[in-house]
């Protein structure tokens, strides 16, 4: 066989962008990760629900700019928040045990 250089360690990759597991950079970064990607959740549920950002925020008594900063990932809502937008577009919350 033979030998190739262009084996790649994604576990290095990962170790150098974010930081080592454990230290506190890698988890500043995966908790950014999980806030943009709750954000997507929310900018998409909202779309799917055919609700412009001024609909939804006028249903939570909010202004536009604060869900688009929401689907942004740039604020994080509370949990009532959060509660709040999900019944404006008519879904809800489940929590269930994995």
């Amino acid at each position: 066989m033979k030998n190739s250089s262009n084996i790649y360690d994604v576990s290095a990759e990962l170790e150098r962008e974010l930081g080592a597991i454990g230290t506190p950079e890698r988890e500043a970064n995966t908790n950014k990760a999980w806030e943009e990607y709750n954000a997507q959740i929310l900018l998409d549920a909202r779309k799917k629900a055919g609700l412009t950002q001024s609909e939804l925020a006028k249903r939570i008594g909010a202004d536009k700019s604060y869900i688009s900063r929401i689907e942004r990932g740039i604020t994080i809502p509370t949990v009532s928040t959060l509660y709040r937008l999900v019944a404006a577009m008519g879904l809800a919350i489940e929590l269930r045990p994995l």
